[in-house]
């Protein structure tokens, strides 16, 4: 047990983008450009689906969930990712490091299921539209949100702890811009054949399975769309679904290309690339592609927009 105290490190040093040195200050501006866009965008689909009665349905309480993943998703990595590029320090201490692996691991991974969860509701919608509020009521919507996050928290605390308390025999250097899971497997030391194993069949069950069940919902969709008579009522129904098929394949697909294989496979900046992809850019892309492509959405947020310029003119009028 001491030998395996001492193999633990005190701090670890996540290297980041150092060999790539005239990348950092760029970056740095671009993620800080994002990462308050994201936080908006984000913070502004959760309200228009609180506020507006109309957005008050089994899809918009799913996205406003999904708003919320993303705003935690990028709030658990982009401040230490900004601290180390803007510093010449980019040590992060060990618990340091176990926070943001279990909190980043959660959140991703319950977005893997929400985004199943949501291709469902759609199938339910479209496919059975005569039983959908029978299927999909309050409860059972709430019933899967909960099963979602459950098992995304059950998974970032058990491979993360069985991924923390591997030797890592003197080495704390991380290649990496976060402390994730497959790194963090391929710079320890001694066995790692069961942790990657495991992390295979663990990604199969949270990336694998949910994919397949969203392409099986779609093309069940694809099927009930072109039987829609209306040319109206089927561009609605391709504009509802795309938005939600364009966040899936943002989102599925680095993280499949980053965990579907070994960690003794992945090159050197494929992480911190994909890291920085499925954990910044496609959150910070989700509101608008919600908001572009959904007329309920642009307009629910174009009636908090007025309400909110509307009470700042009132209120200038009355304090003259």
């Amino acid at each position: 047990m001491s030998g395996s105290n001492e193999s633990l490190p005190e701090v670890f040093i996540l290297l980041g983008f150092s060999n790539h040195a005239w990348l950092e200050f760029p970056l740095f501006l671009i993620l800080l450009f994002i990462y308050p866009l994201a936080l908006l965008g984000n913070i502004s689909i959760i309200l228009v689906c609180k506020l507006d009665h109309h957005l008050h349905s089994p899809m918009y309480f799913f996205l406003s969930n999904l708003s919320l993943l993303d705003i935690c998703y990028t709030t658990s990595i982009v401040p230490q990712i900004l601290f180390n590029l803007g510093s010449s320090n980019k040590i992060i201490s060990y618990m340091e490091c176990a926070i943001q692996l279990y909190f980043f691991h959660f959140m991703g991974s319950s977005e893997c299921l929400l985004l199943a969860v949501m291709a469902f509701d759609r199938y339910v919608a479209i496919c059975k539209p005569l039983h959908y509020t029978l299927i999909m009521n309050h409860q059972i919507c709430i019933l899967l949100v909960s099963i979602v996050f459950l098992s995304g928290l059950t998974y970032a605390v058990s491979e993360g702890t069985l991924t923390l308390q591997l030797p890592m025999c003197g080495h704390n250097e991380l290649d990496h811009v976060v402390c994730e899971i497959p790194v963090l497997i391929k710079a320890a030391c001694g066995d790692k054949s069961s942790n990657e194993l495991g992390l295979s069949v663990v990604c199969v069950f949270f990336l694998a399975i949910p994919f397949a069940l969203v392409i099986t919902s779609y093309a069940y969709i694809g099927q009930a769309v072109m039987k829609i008579q209306s040319t109206e009522g089927r561009k609605k129904a391709f504009g509802t679904c795309s938005s939600h098929l364009i966040v899936v394949l943002l989102f599925y697909g680095p993280a499949i290309s980053m965990y579907l294989q070994p960690p003794s496979s992945i090159t050197r900046d494929q992480p911190k690339c994909m890291a920085l992809f499925y954990g910044v850019v496609t959150p910070t892309l989700n509101p608008f592609i919600y908001t572009l492509r959904n007329k309920d959405v642009k307009g629910a947020l174009g009636n908090l927009l007025r309400r909110i310029f509307r009470s700042k003119g009132g209120f200038i009028f009355n304090s003259k």
